[in-house]
Protein backbone atom coordinates (compact mmCIF):
# COMPACT_ATOMS: atom_id res chain seq x y z
CA UNK A 1 0.00 0.00 0.00
CA UNK A 2 2.90 2.39 0.62
CA UNK A 3 4.16 2.20 -2.61
CA UNK A 4 0.62 2.78 -3.86
CA UNK A 5 0.58 5.93 -1.95
CA UNK A 6 4.57 7.18 -2.54
CA UNK A 7 3.48 7.24 -6.48
CA UNK A 8 0.06 8.92 -6.46
CA UNK A 9 1.86 11.36 -3.79
CA UNK A 10 3.97 12.52 -6.94
CA UNK A 11 2.25 12.49 -10.01
CA UNK A 12 -0.20 15.19 -11.13
CA UNK A 13 -3.02 15.95 -13.41
CA UNK A 14 -7.03 15.12 -13.57
CA UNK A 15 -6.63 11.07 -13.05
CA UNK A 16 -3.61 8.95 -11.94
CA UNK A 17 -4.07 5.06 -11.98
CA UNK A 18 -1.88 2.11 -10.90
CA UNK A 19 -1.87 -1.44 -12.03
CA UNK A 20 0.05 -4.04 -10.52
CA UNK A 21 0.15 -7.57 -11.67
CA UNK A 22 1.10 -11.04 -11.22
CA UNK A 23 0.61 -13.59 -13.66
CA UNK A 24 2.00 -18.02 -13.60
CA UNK A 25 1.07 -19.51 -16.99
CA UNK A 26 1.15 -22.73 -18.11
CA UNK A 27 0.94 -24.25 -21.45
CA UNK A 28 1.46 -27.97 -22.27
CA UNK A 29 0.83 -28.39 -26.45
CA UNK A 30 1.01 -32.28 -27.92
CA UNK A 31 1.54 -32.90 -31.69
CA UNK A 32 2.45 -36.34 -33.32
CA UNK A 33 1.86 -38.47 -30.68
CA UNK A 34 4.41 -36.63 -28.26
CA UNK A 35 3.68 -33.35 -26.05
CA UNK A 36 6.14 -30.77 -28.43
CA UNK A 37 6.15 -27.51 -26.25
CA UNK A 38 5.82 -27.13 -22.63
CA UNK A 39 6.07 -23.42 -21.02
CA UNK A 40 5.83 -21.71 -18.04
CA UNK A 41 6.05 -17.98 -18.06
CA UNK A 42 6.22 -15.84 -14.95
CA UNK A 43 5.23 -12.29 -14.90
CA UNK A 44 5.55 -9.61 -12.57
CA UNK A 45 5.70 -5.89 -13.43
CA UNK A 46 3.51 -2.34 -12.45
CA UNK A 47 2.50 0.25 -14.95
CA UNK A 48 1.12 3.96 -14.23
CA UNK A 49 -1.50 6.07 -16.03
CA UNK A 50 -1.44 9.77 -15.72
CA UNK A 51 -4.85 11.40 -18.02
CA UNK A 52 -4.38 15.02 -17.80
CA UNK A 53 -6.36 17.80 -20.64
CA UNK A 54 -7.58 14.00 -22.23
CA UNK A 55 -4.33 13.00 -23.13
CA UNK A 56 -2.87 9.94 -21.47
CA UNK A 57 0.75 9.24 -20.60
CA UNK A 58 2.14 5.63 -19.48
CA UNK A 59 4.95 4.03 -18.34
CA UNK A 60 5.47 0.33 -16.72
CA UNK A 61 8.21 -2.02 -15.28
CA UNK A 62 9.17 -5.21 -13.78
CA UNK A 63 11.88 -3.89 -11.82
CA UNK A 64 10.08 -3.63 -8.09
CA UNK A 65 13.63 -2.05 -6.61
CA UNK A 66 13.80 0.84 -5.31
CA UNK A 67 15.87 2.29 -7.95
CA UNK A 68 13.38 0.57 -10.36
CA UNK A 69 10.36 2.83 -8.76
CA UNK A 70 12.47 5.98 -9.36
CA UNK A 71 13.37 5.38 -12.77
CA UNK A 72 9.49 4.87 -13.34
CA UNK A 73 8.44 8.03 -11.81
CA UNK A 74 10.92 9.87 -13.14
CA UNK A 75 9.55 9.26 -16.23
CA UNK A 76 6.34 10.00 -15.87
CA UNK A 77 6.89 13.31 -13.68
CA UNK A 78 8.70 14.54 -17.42
CA UNK A 79 6.13 13.32 -18.87
CA UNK A 80 3.39 13.97 -17.15
CA UNK A 81 1.51 17.23 -17.35
CA UNK A 82 1.00 20.16 -14.36
CA UNK A 83 -2.68 19.60 -12.41
CA UNK A 84 -4.04 18.58 -9.33
CA UNK A 85 -1.53 16.72 -6.75
CA UNK A 86 -2.77 13.83 -4.72
CA UNK A 87 -1.08 13.59 -1.71
CA UNK A 88 -3.34 10.92 0.11
CA UNK A 89 -2.31 9.23 3.85
CA UNK A 90 -4.56 6.08 2.94
CA UNK A 91 -6.72 4.34 0.37
CA UNK A 92 -10.42 2.73 0.91
CA UNK A 93 -10.48 -0.99 -0.56
CA UNK A 94 -13.21 -1.43 -2.84
CA UNK A 95 -15.37 -3.92 -2.08
CA UNK A 96 -17.27 -6.35 -4.19
CA UNK A 97 -19.89 -8.99 -3.44
CA UNK A 98 -19.30 -10.91 -6.26
CA UNK A 99 -16.89 -14.01 -6.01
CA UNK A 100 -16.50 -16.70 -8.50
CA UNK A 101 -15.79 -20.04 -6.96
CA UNK A 102 -12.57 -22.64 -7.95
CA UNK A 103 -12.59 -25.77 -6.20
CA UNK A 104 -9.29 -27.08 -7.45
CA UNK A 105 -6.55 -24.28 -8.00
CA UNK A 106 -4.64 -25.70 -11.12
CA UNK A 107 -1.31 -25.23 -9.56
CA UNK A 108 -1.83 -27.88 -7.06
CA UNK A 109 -2.40 -30.27 -9.90
CA UNK A 110 1.02 -32.54 -10.87
CA UNK A 111 2.43 -31.79 -14.68
CA UNK A 112 1.59 -35.41 -14.95
CA UNK A 113 -2.07 -35.27 -14.65
CA UNK A 114 -2.44 -32.06 -17.08
CA UNK A 115 -0.30 -34.47 -19.80
CA UNK A 116 -2.50 -37.20 -19.74
CA UNK A 117 -5.39 -34.95 -20.58
CA UNK A 118 -3.91 -34.22 -23.44
CA UNK A 119 -2.79 -37.75 -23.99
CA UNK A 120 -6.32 -39.15 -24.06
CA UNK A 121 -7.72 -36.61 -26.09
CA UNK A 122 -5.26 -37.03 -29.00
CA UNK A 123 -5.55 -40.90 -28.97
CA UNK A 124 -9.47 -41.20 -29.38
CA UNK A 125 -8.80 -38.19 -31.95
CA UNK A 126 -6.20 -40.39 -33.96
CA UNK A 127 -8.41 -43.80 -33.27
CA UNK A 128 -11.45 -42.54 -34.87
CA UNK A 129 -9.91 -43.18 -38.72
CA UNK A 130 -6.83 -43.90 -41.10
CA UNK A 131 -7.92 -40.55 -43.03
CA UNK A 132 -6.56 -38.68 -39.80
CA UNK A 133 -3.44 -36.84 -40.45
CA UNK A 134 -2.64 -34.68 -37.71
CA UNK A 135 -3.88 -34.05 -34.09
CA UNK A 136 -2.38 -31.03 -32.19
CA UNK A 137 -3.74 -30.74 -28.39
CA UNK A 138 -3.25 -27.59 -26.11
CA UNK A 139 -4.04 -27.47 -21.92
CA UNK A 140 -3.19 -24.39 -20.62
CA UNK A 141 -3.69 -22.90 -16.79
CA UNK A 142 -2.74 -19.12 -15.89
CA UNK A 143 -3.50 -17.80 -12.57
CA UNK A 144 -3.52 -13.54 -12.66
CA UNK A 145 -2.92 -11.91 -9.21
CA UNK A 146 -4.05 -7.98 -9.72
CA UNK A 147 -3.55 -4.63 -7.43
CA UNK A 148 -5.00 -1.53 -8.91
CA UNK A 149 -5.16 1.82 -7.04
CA UNK A 150 -6.31 5.57 -8.05
CA UNK A 151 -6.07 9.10 -7.25
CA UNK A 152 -10.69 8.94 -6.71
CA UNK A 153 -8.75 6.75 -3.46
CA UNK A 154 -10.07 3.26 -4.29
CA UNK A 155 -8.18 0.15 -4.04
CA UNK A 156 -8.94 -3.36 -5.16
CA UNK A 157 -7.62 -6.68 -6.28
CA UNK A 158 -8.85 -9.66 -7.45
CA UNK A 159 -7.09 -13.18 -8.22
CA UNK A 160 -8.28 -14.48 -11.84
CA UNK A 161 -7.70 -18.30 -12.50
CA UNK A 162 -8.26 -19.41 -16.33
CA UNK A 163 -7.81 -23.29 -17.59
CA UNK A 164 -7.87 -23.72 -21.54
CA UNK A 165 -8.07 -26.54 -23.33
CA UNK A 166 -7.55 -26.44 -27.85
CA UNK A 167 -7.51 -29.26 -29.97
CA UNK A 168 -7.52 -28.91 -33.66
CA UNK A 169 -8.05 -32.22 -35.81
CA UNK A 170 -6.15 -32.49 -39.75
CA UNK A 171 -8.27 -35.17 -42.28
CA UNK A 172 -7.19 -36.13 -46.03
CA UNK A 173 -8.61 -37.66 -48.67
CA UNK A 174 -8.53 -37.64 -52.17
CA UNK A 175 -6.79 -34.93 -52.54
CA UNK A 176 -9.19 -33.15 -49.81
CA UNK A 177 -8.09 -31.61 -46.40
CA UNK A 178 -10.41 -30.57 -43.99
CA UNK A 179 -10.04 -29.43 -40.17
CA UNK A 180 -12.11 -29.69 -37.34
CA UNK A 181 -11.71 -27.30 -33.95
CA UNK A 182 -12.44 -26.79 -30.75
CA UNK A 183 -12.06 -24.70 -27.69
CA UNK A 184 -13.10 -24.69 -24.58
CA UNK A 185 -12.28 -23.05 -21.05
CA UNK A 186 -13.59 -20.30 -18.68
CA UNK A 187 -12.59 -18.12 -15.23
CA UNK A 188 -12.27 -22.01 -13.61
CA UNK A 189 -9.87 -24.39 -11.51
CA UNK A 190 -9.19 -27.46 -12.96
CA UNK A 191 -12.90 -28.68 -11.86
CA UNK A 192 -13.57 -27.94 -15.45
CA UNK A 193 -11.80 -31.35 -16.68
CA UNK A 194 -14.01 -33.05 -14.39
CA UNK A 195 -17.36 -31.27 -15.62
CA UNK A 196 -16.34 -31.55 -19.59
CA UNK A 197 -14.94 -35.11 -20.98
CA UNK A 198 -12.11 -34.23 -23.49
CA UNK A 199 -11.91 -37.39 -24.77
CA UNK A 200 -15.83 -36.88 -26.03
CA UNK A 201 -14.61 -33.42 -27.26
CA UNK A 202 -11.80 -34.99 -29.65
CA UNK A 203 -13.92 -37.90 -30.72
CA UNK A 204 -16.78 -34.52 -31.90
CA UNK A 205 -13.92 -32.80 -33.65
CA UNK A 206 -12.37 -35.73 -35.71
CA UNK A 207 -15.79 -36.71 -36.41
CA UNK A 208 -16.97 -32.71 -37.73
CA UNK A 209 -13.36 -33.19 -39.50
CA UNK A 210 -14.00 -36.60 -40.89
CA UNK A 211 -17.39 -35.47 -42.17
CA UNK A 212 -16.97 -32.70 -43.98
CA UNK A 213 -14.03 -34.66 -46.26
CA UNK A 214 -17.48 -35.99 -48.23
CA UNK A 215 -19.37 -32.70 -48.08
CA UNK A 216 -20.41 -30.85 -51.06
CA UNK A 217 -19.60 -27.42 -51.87
CA UNK A 218 -22.55 -25.01 -51.66
CA UNK A 219 -24.17 -23.05 -54.46
CA UNK A 220 -23.71 -19.74 -53.28
CA UNK A 221 -26.16 -17.11 -53.28
CA UNK A 222 -28.56 -15.18 -51.53
CA UNK A 223 -30.93 -17.51 -48.76
CA UNK A 224 -32.91 -17.76 -45.73
CA UNK A 225 -30.15 -18.84 -42.82
CA UNK A 226 -30.57 -20.25 -38.92
CA UNK A 227 -27.70 -19.65 -37.22
CA UNK A 228 -27.57 -22.57 -34.41
CA UNK A 229 -26.74 -21.57 -31.03
CA UNK A 230 -24.24 -24.65 -31.20
CA UNK A 231 -22.38 -22.80 -33.81
CA UNK A 232 -21.01 -20.00 -30.99
CA UNK A 233 -21.61 -16.29 -30.82
CA UNK A 234 -18.63 -15.44 -33.21
CA UNK A 235 -20.96 -13.51 -35.67
CA UNK A 236 -23.02 -11.30 -32.86
CA UNK A 237 -18.82 -10.54 -31.93
CA UNK A 238 -17.33 -9.43 -34.88
CA UNK A 239 -20.81 -7.95 -36.12
CA UNK A 240 -21.17 -5.53 -33.45
CA UNK A 241 -19.45 -6.06 -30.36
CA UNK A 242 -16.61 -4.08 -31.65
CA UNK A 243 -18.89 -1.28 -32.95
CA UNK A 244 -20.09 -0.51 -29.40
CA UNK A 245 -16.78 0.23 -27.63
CA UNK A 246 -16.39 3.60 -27.11
CA UNK A 247 -12.95 4.51 -28.45
CA UNK A 248 -13.91 3.71 -32.13
CA UNK A 249 -17.30 5.39 -31.30
CA UNK A 250 -15.79 8.38 -30.17
CA UNK A 251 -13.24 8.47 -33.33
CA UNK A 252 -15.91 7.73 -35.80
CA UNK A 253 -14.74 4.39 -36.96
CA UNK A 254 -17.88 2.56 -36.02
CA UNK A 255 -21.06 2.42 -37.73
CA UNK A 256 -22.77 2.75 -34.70
CA UNK A 257 -21.34 6.22 -34.08
CA UNK A 258 -24.17 8.60 -33.07
CA UNK A 259 -26.67 6.50 -33.09
CA UNK A 260 -27.39 5.89 -29.24
CA UNK A 261 -31.83 5.86 -28.91
CA UNK A 262 -31.61 4.95 -32.89
CA UNK A 263 -33.24 1.66 -33.83
CA UNK A 264 -29.86 -0.53 -35.18
CA UNK A 265 -31.70 -4.48 -34.97
CA UNK A 266 -34.83 -5.85 -35.12
CA UNK A 267 -37.26 -5.42 -32.04
CA UNK A 268 -36.58 -9.02 -31.24
CA UNK A 269 -33.24 -8.37 -30.35
CA UNK A 270 -31.15 -7.54 -27.13
CA UNK A 271 -27.48 -7.27 -26.89
CA UNK A 272 -25.96 -7.62 -23.22
CA UNK A 273 -22.37 -7.30 -22.11
CA UNK A 274 -21.90 -9.19 -18.66
CA UNK A 275 -18.37 -10.06 -17.56
CA UNK A 276 -20.47 -11.03 -13.88
CA UNK A 277 -21.94 -13.87 -15.65
CA UNK A 278 -20.35 -17.17 -13.42
CA UNK A 279 -17.10 -18.44 -14.58
CA UNK A 280 -16.80 -17.48 -18.04
CA UNK A 281 -13.96 -16.43 -19.79
CA UNK A 282 -14.86 -13.10 -20.06
CA UNK A 283 -15.77 -12.78 -16.71
CA UNK A 284 -14.31 -10.73 -13.65
CA UNK A 285 -15.08 -8.97 -10.55
CA UNK A 286 -13.44 -5.55 -11.17
CA UNK A 287 -12.19 -4.22 -14.92
CA UNK A 288 -8.48 -3.42 -15.01
CA UNK A 289 -9.32 -0.46 -13.84
CA UNK A 290 -10.66 -0.87 -10.44
CA UNK A 291 -14.79 -0.50 -11.60
CA UNK A 292 -16.65 -3.46 -10.22
CA UNK A 293 -17.55 -5.49 -13.27
CA UNK A 294 -21.29 -4.98 -14.62
CA UNK A 295 -24.40 -6.15 -16.91
CA UNK A 296 -24.60 -3.63 -19.53
CA UNK A 297 -27.14 -3.69 -21.89
CA UNK A 298 -25.79 -2.18 -25.24
CA UNK A 299 -29.05 -2.66 -27.68
CA UNK A 300 -32.51 -3.23 -26.07
CA UNK A 301 -35.37 -4.47 -28.29
CA UNK A 302 -33.75 -3.43 -31.75
CA UNK A 303 -32.41 0.11 -29.96
CA UNK A 304 -29.27 0.93 -29.07
CA UNK A 305 -28.88 2.25 -25.49
CA UNK A 306 -25.09 2.12 -24.26
CA UNK A 307 -21.90 1.57 -25.85
CA UNK A 308 -19.00 0.13 -24.03
CA UNK A 309 -16.66 2.41 -22.07
CA UNK A 310 -13.64 2.55 -19.96
CA UNK A 311 -12.76 5.61 -17.61
CA UNK A 312 -10.56 7.26 -20.18
CA UNK A 313 -13.48 7.08 -23.12
CA UNK A 314 -15.95 7.97 -20.01
CA UNK A 315 -14.03 10.87 -18.44
CA UNK A 316 -13.86 12.83 -22.37
CA UNK A 317 -17.88 12.40 -23.04
CA UNK A 318 -18.97 13.21 -19.32
CA UNK A 319 -20.22 9.74 -19.17
CA UNK A 320 -19.36 6.88 -16.58
CA UNK A 321 -17.54 3.58 -16.50
CA UNK A 322 -19.17 0.63 -17.46
CA UNK A 323 -16.47 -1.59 -16.01
CA UNK A 324 -15.15 -2.63 -19.81
CA UNK A 325 -11.55 -0.94 -19.13
CA UNK A 326 -9.80 -4.17 -19.82
CA UNK A 327 -5.90 -4.60 -20.84
CA UNK A 328 -3.60 -7.46 -21.95
CA UNK A 329 -0.89 -7.03 -18.57
CA UNK A 330 0.80 -4.29 -16.77
CA UNK A 331 2.69 -3.56 -20.37
CA UNK A 332 -0.53 -1.74 -21.28
CA UNK A 333 -3.15 0.50 -20.40
CA UNK A 334 -6.57 -0.24 -20.45
CA UNK A 335 -9.17 0.38 -23.44
CA UNK A 336 -12.97 -0.40 -24.25
CA UNK A 337 -13.08 -4.28 -24.18
CA UNK A 338 -16.06 -6.97 -24.75
CA UNK A 339 -16.01 -9.41 -21.89
CA UNK A 340 -19.07 -11.98 -22.10
CA UNK A 341 -21.41 -10.31 -25.18
CA UNK A 342 -24.56 -12.21 -26.33
CA UNK A 343 -27.74 -11.96 -27.84
CA UNK A 344 -30.45 -12.42 -25.23
CA UNK A 345 -32.85 -15.33 -25.52
CA UNK A 346 -36.00 -14.86 -27.13
CA UNK A 347 -39.06 -17.23 -27.80
CA UNK A 348 -39.28 -19.78 -30.28
CA UNK A 349 -38.11 -23.23 -29.95
CA UNK A 350 -35.09 -23.95 -31.98
CA UNK A 351 -36.95 -26.82 -33.58
CA UNK A 352 -39.20 -24.64 -35.02
CA UNK A 353 -36.55 -22.18 -36.04
CA UNK A 354 -35.85 -25.11 -38.08
CA UNK A 355 -38.83 -26.32 -39.71
CA UNK A 356 -39.90 -22.72 -40.33
CA UNK A 357 -37.28 -22.87 -43.56
CA UNK A 358 -38.17 -24.48 -46.53
CA UNK A 359 -34.97 -24.41 -48.10
CA UNK A 360 -31.63 -22.88 -47.10
CA UNK A 361 -28.95 -23.36 -45.08
CA UNK A 362 -28.14 -24.44 -41.17
CA UNK A 363 -25.20 -23.15 -39.92
CA UNK A 364 -24.03 -25.09 -36.97
CA UNK A 365 -20.19 -24.21 -36.02
CA UNK A 366 -18.72 -21.26 -37.01
CA UNK A 367 -15.34 -20.48 -37.81
CA UNK A 368 -13.33 -17.45 -37.96
CA UNK A 369 -14.56 -14.04 -39.29
CA UNK A 370 -13.48 -10.50 -40.09
CA UNK A 371 -15.42 -7.14 -39.94
CA UNK A 372 -14.70 -3.97 -40.99
CA UNK A 373 -16.07 -1.71 -37.87
CA UNK A 374 -16.66 1.23 -40.11
CA UNK A 375 -19.33 0.28 -42.21
CA UNK A 376 -19.93 -3.02 -40.58
CA UNK A 377 -18.92 -5.26 -43.24
CA UNK A 378 -18.33 -9.08 -42.35
CA UNK A 379 -17.17 -12.45 -43.75
CA UNK A 380 -17.48 -15.63 -41.50
CA UNK A 381 -16.68 -18.99 -42.67
CA UNK A 382 -18.70 -22.08 -41.36
CA UNK A 383 -16.87 -24.90 -39.89
CA UNK A 384 -19.81 -27.14 -40.33
CA UNK A 385 -22.74 -26.34 -42.16
CA UNK A 386 -25.70 -27.92 -43.61
CA UNK A 387 -28.18 -27.39 -46.27
CA UNK A 388 -32.04 -27.59 -44.96
CA UNK A 389 -34.99 -29.14 -47.19
CA UNK A 390 -38.33 -28.94 -46.22
CA UNK A 391 -37.55 -27.79 -42.63
CA UNK A 392 -34.88 -30.60 -42.08
CA UNK A 393 -31.33 -30.99 -42.06
CA UNK A 394 -29.93 -32.41 -45.50
CA UNK A 395 -26.73 -32.80 -46.77
CA UNK A 396 -23.27 -31.38 -44.91
CA UNK A 397 -21.76 -28.57 -46.97
CA UNK A 398 -17.87 -27.15 -47.03
CA UNK A 399 -16.14 -23.88 -47.97
CA UNK A 400 -19.46 -21.96 -46.86
CA UNK A 401 -19.26 -18.19 -46.21
CA UNK A 402 -21.70 -15.93 -44.72
CA UNK A 403 -21.24 -12.40 -46.00
CA UNK A 404 -23.24 -9.35 -45.26
CA UNK A 405 -23.28 -6.63 -42.72
CA UNK A 406 -23.76 -6.64 -38.99
CA UNK A 407 -26.77 -4.45 -39.30
CA UNK A 408 -28.56 -6.02 -42.04
CA UNK A 409 -28.54 -9.32 -40.49
CA UNK A 410 -29.45 -7.59 -37.28
CA UNK A 411 -32.21 -5.59 -38.02
CA UNK A 412 -33.33 -8.74 -40.75
CA UNK A 413 -33.63 -11.99 -37.64
CA UNK A 414 -36.85 -12.20 -37.28
CA UNK A 415 -36.90 -15.46 -35.18
CA UNK A 416 -34.89 -15.95 -31.71
CA UNK A 417 -34.64 -19.12 -30.00
CA UNK A 418 -35.29 -19.81 -26.24
CA UNK A 419 -31.78 -21.34 -26.12
CA UNK A 420 -28.27 -19.95 -25.68
CA UNK A 421 -24.99 -21.31 -26.62
CA UNK A 422 -21.35 -19.65 -26.15
CA UNK A 423 -17.97 -19.63 -27.90
CA UNK A 424 -14.48 -18.71 -25.76
CA UNK A 425 -11.88 -16.77 -27.82
CA UNK A 426 -8.77 -14.19 -26.92
CA UNK A 427 -9.57 -11.39 -28.84
CA UNK A 428 -7.24 -9.41 -30.22
CA UNK A 429 -7.19 -4.88 -30.59
CA UNK A 430 -4.62 -2.80 -30.37
CA UNK A 431 -1.96 -5.76 -30.48
CA UNK A 432 -3.95 -6.78 -27.34
CA UNK A 433 -5.37 -9.91 -26.73
CA UNK A 434 -8.14 -10.34 -24.04
CA UNK A 435 -10.12 -13.80 -22.47
CA UNK A 436 -13.95 -13.21 -24.31
CA UNK A 437 -17.35 -15.01 -24.55
CA UNK A 438 -19.48 -14.70 -26.87
CA UNK A 439 -23.71 -16.17 -26.84
CA UNK A 440 -26.01 -16.46 -28.64
CA UNK A 441 -29.43 -18.11 -29.47
CA UNK A 442 -30.23 -20.08 -32.31
CA UNK A 443 -31.38 -17.24 -34.75
CA UNK A 444 -33.45 -17.29 -38.31
CA UNK A 445 -32.05 -14.54 -41.09
CA UNK A 446 -34.79 -14.56 -43.86
CA UNK A 447 -31.66 -13.72 -46.03
CA UNK A 448 -28.33 -13.15 -46.56
CA UNK A 449 -25.61 -13.76 -48.71
CA UNK A 450 -23.96 -17.67 -48.59
CA UNK A 451 -20.64 -17.57 -50.38
CA UNK A 452 -19.66 -20.91 -52.73
CA UNK A 453 -20.01 -22.25 -55.43
CA UNK A 454 -21.09 -19.84 -58.53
Amino acid sequence: MDLFLEILGKLKGDFVDIFVEERITNQFQMEENKVQKTSTVFEKGIGVRVIRDGKISYAFTNDFSKKGIEELLALMVNKTFSGNTFNMKKLIKHQHDKSFLIKIEPHEVPFSEKFELLRKANNVAWAESEKIKQVKTLYGDSIQIIKIANSEGFFTEEKRTYILFLIQVVAHEDGVIQTGYESLGGLKGFEFFQENNLEEVAKKTAQRALMMLKAKRIKGGRMPVVISSEAGGTMIHEAIGHGLEADLVHEGLSIYSNKLEQKVASDLITVIDDPTLPNMRGSYIFDDEGTPAQRTVLVEKGVLVNYLYDKYNAMKEGKKSTGNGRRQSYEYYPIPRMSNTLIAPGNHKPEEILRSVEKGFFVKKMGGGQVNTVTGEFVFEVQEGYTIEKGDLSDPVRGALLIGTGQEILQNIDMVGNDLGFSIGTCGKNSQGVPVTDGMPTVRIPEIVVGGEA
